[in-house]
């Protein structure tokens, strides 16, 4: 599978392609449709993938909508750790609360690929004191995240990719 990070948005914030077989997922559609379709190319899109919905991760999911079979993940339609395949793509959904209540993580596991939004950042952590945000369900998601193996990428919502074994040695708000 391949992965194409696409920095929208004022926030600077990290949309991903997942690109198999002239086929795509796009995570996190933040908010320059125009620069996304551009790297989408003639890749089917056959799913999003929304990992919370703070306006600098959906900002273009309203462009998505006016396309027929495309299907919406997010925290509303998704069970915790339940297994689900779209095309060639096959992901587990993690529930992880704290950033915000409708927080989402998506593991491909062929990959050790996960997408974790805005719970974890490289050397930092996502803020909890937004509406919707809390302390102790972020602790509780942090420690989910890092039962991961330790050369498990994590694909975060802005800044670079980290990996857990980085974290675990790195990362001043997990010690």
């Amino acid at each position: 599978m391949e992965i194409r990070r696409i920095v929208t948005g004022y926030l600077d914030e990290n949309c991903y392609l997942l690109i198999e077989n002239n086929t795509c997922l796009v995570v996190d559609p933040g908010d320059d449709y125009l620069k996304i379709k551009e790297e989408i190319g003639n890749n089917k899109v056959l799913g999003i993938l929304i990992t919370h919905s703070h306006v600098d991760h959906i900002g273009a999911l309203r462009n998505f909508l006016t396309k027929r079979n495309i299907k919406i993940f997010k925290k509303s339609n998704l069970e915790d750790q339940k297994k689900y395949r779209v095309g060639d793509f096959e992901f587990q959904s993690f529930l992880i609360p704290g950033h915000s209540k409708d927080s989402v993580a998506f593991y491909f596991a062929n990959s050790k690929a996960l997408f974790v939004g805005d719970c974890i950042f490289k050397e930092s952590i996502g803020r909890t004191d937004l509406p919707g945000g809390n302390d102790l369900e972020m602790k509780q998601s942090l420690k989910k995240i890092l039962e991961f193996d330790d050369d498990t990428i994590l694909y975060t919502g802005h800044y670079d990719t980290t990996t857990i074994a980085h974290e675990k040695e790195n990362n001043p708000y997990l010690k």
